[in-house]
């Protein structure tokens, strides 16, 4: 084969034009770009909330008894619950060699089959744990009170779900909306009521019934009663009893309703200001850095139209995270690539450096194309393993490259030193780059929620240097058959004398300093590897005694400080907010004291 793609050079330019349409293909079609990777995680959650309920209450009358109901389930390889005020969390981790789904309905059914449960508590919810990750946020801040911020969140929400790049967009750091009926016990003795009177008549007025539906010669017309209260003024007209004089006891008439916010204490600041924040997420194929990108122009387009008082901005962007990392990318690639030609041009042949060269992005059109089978997407994971291969990726095209030219004084032609050099070292190039392939693949079999991320990077370099490998035996050659030796050539140029004076100089470095001390290496084979050996030794002894330090993961420095602040159970909120302001009033301090306003 690597003969025939010698000798037919359309078929070897062929192969290099499919994998590069192919690539960009996959790069600009089907690969997404998001900031870390998506996947699913094999635990399951149990939520269960029981109001009013303290932390002990809830794990003796819900916690354990879904750990006991459960735990005899295959497939569970650990169990872990949390209790605390009002709610139960009960997490379960599923084993690797079952289907989590399948666990998730076995759990489910056992759940539901409790019947223990205190008589307040809400209905058990059974889900799959997903992780979503977001892009970016949007802050409104305003000097307006939590309602009129909310409102005017909601507005910034709903215009962002209305472009087409953005399809999920939340709330976050704002209290729900709660309507609270508070029934003083005298007015339900003056009434002859109960509350569970008064419930049913709020269950019965406040709801949306289904009438069916009428038959004419037009169509079907659908019957539906709308009676579901919303606001205060809705609650307040509903009729709770008719009395002896036939006038109509209105639950506005017993009850004090209130149409605002949670009673849940929370309190959202952004510079100083009442705030709310929309959370922006990626889904499915889009790309962070194209959402990123419509949730700022969207925030400049909005700055002459936004209320006196309300500042609009963005907060957290991640996708920053992956452009620097596509920068990284890009950059190291220019610069290896520079590097590349400048060495084999002074070595070799300028012409063998660029063929050389080109082995890069076709490797790396070559990873693209295999991406999508894997559900890899760009991401800052990906784009790392891209960043690690780039030294190596070229390394058998450029033993390929000099064996050719090295042929290229011995053989009749440019052909038969392109067939004879590529094949003469076919095979030690190949298993050299399926040893790296070895060393990189176990990365792939890692479990858990870390193994999910190592993976990313094996899928990467193994296909760029199975690409690389098919480039160099298949395509090379081809293009370097038409490698003429200088002496052929009438006149040399002077880079071309100056190249053959360097490449004559190094090569005479080599025959007499690498040369001998290679040999005796070769005669004296036990002193070698002892010789190896020993500094094997000393790195090992270096790491285990601690000399040279061993942290999984590094601590990076960030570009958010954050400060978290935690009081005894019951802490007034009064107290807590107390002291959040004095922590934001010292941040202020060190802003003041170490960022530049006008050059910020």
């Amino acid at each position: 084969m690597i003969a025939w793609f010698a000798k037919n050079h359309v078929a070897a330019n062929l192969l290099l034009i499919t994998i590069l349409i192919l690539g960009l293909f996959s790069l600009s079609v089907r690969i997404p770009v998001e900031v870390f990777p998506s996947f699913e995680t094999d635990r399951i959650n149990v939520n269960v909330s029981l109001p009013g309920a303290t932390p002990e209450d809830v794990e003796k009358s819900i916690s354990i008894r879904i750990e006991e109901a459960i735990q005899d389930l295959e497939g569970i390889e650990r169990i872990a619950s949390s209790s605390s005020e009002g709610s139960s969390s009960v997490s379960i981790e599923v084993e690797s060699s079952y289907d989590a789904r399948e666990v998730l309905a076995d759990i489910k059914s056992r759940v539901d089959a409790i019947n223990t449960f205190p008589a307040d508590a809400e209905k058990p919810v059974v889900s799959l744990a997903t992780r979503k990750r977001e892009v970016i946020s949007v802050t409104v801040a305003s000097v307006y009170a939590e309602k009129e911020t909310r409102e005017f969140a909601e507005k910034v929400r709903d215009d962002l779900l209305r472009i087409p790049s953005i399809t999920q967009a939340e709330l976050s750091g704002v209290r729900n909306y709660e309507v609270s009926i508070e029934i003083p016990q005298d007015k339900l003795q003056q009434y002859d009521l109960t509350i569970s009177q008064v419930s049913a008549a709020i269950n019965n007025s406040s709801t949306d019934v289904s009438a069916g539906n009428l038959r004419t010669q037009g169509g079907d017309i659908l019957l539906l009663s709308k009676g579901q209260a919303y606001r205060k003024n809705e609650f307040s007209d509903i009729a709770i009893k008719t009395q002896t004089d036939g006038s109509i006891l209105l639950l506005s008439d017993i009850a004090l309703i209130t149409d605002a916010f949670e009673e849940t204490p929370v309190r959202t600041r952004f510079n100083g200001k009442q705030a709310a924040f929309i959370d922006i997420y990626r889904i499915g194929p889009q790309s962070a850095i194209e959402v990123a990108d419509a949730v700022k122009n969207y925030i400049d387009e909005q700055q002459g139209n936004i209320p006196v008082g309300v500042e609009l901005s963005y907060w957290d962007d991640d996708s920053q995270v992956v452009k620097n990392r596509i920068s990284t990318l890009t950059t190291s690639a220019l610069q290896g690539g520079i590097l590349v030609l400048a060495l084999l041009s002074l070595f070799l042949r300028p012409s063998i450096a660029f063929w050389v060269f080109i082995g890069i992005p076709i490797s790396f059109m070559g990873a693209f194309i295999a991406m999508p089978f894997f559900g890899i997407t760009l991401n800052i994971m990906s784009l790392f393993g891209f960043i690690l291969v780039l030294g190596i990726v070229v390394d058998d095209a450029i033993v390929t490259g000099e064996n050719i030219y090295t042929h290229l004084k011995t053989a009749g032609s440019g052909e038969q030193a392109a067939i004879r050099g590529t094949q003469e070292v076919a095979t030690p190039v190949t298993f050299g780059v399926l040893t790296t392939v070895a060393a990189f693949l176990p990365l792939a079999f890692i479990e858990g929620a870390r193994g999910a991320l190592f993976a990313q990077i094996p899928v990467i370099v193994i296909p760029v240097l199975l690409f690389s490998l098919i480039e160099s035996k298949f395509v090379l050659p081809s293009h370097l058959k038409h490698l003429k030796l200088r002496s052929q050539k009438e006149k040399t140029s002077k880079f071309g004398q100056l190249q053959q004076r360097f490449a004559d100089g190094f090569e005479k470095t080599i025959l007499r300093y690498y040369q001998p001390l290679l040999k005796k290496a070769i005669s004296f084979k036990t002193a070698t590897f002892f010789g190896f050996v020993g500094v094997l030794l000393i790195i090992v002894t270096l790491i285990m005694s601690g000399w040279t330090k061993f942290i999984f993961f590094p601590r990076i420095t960030s570009e958010t400080v954050r400060a978290s602040l935690t009081l005894p159970a019951g802490s007034p909120f009064e107290v807590t907010n107390k002291h959040i302001l004095k922590m934001t009033e010292k941040a202020e301090e060190l802003r003041a004291k170490y960022i530049d306003e006008e050059t910020n």
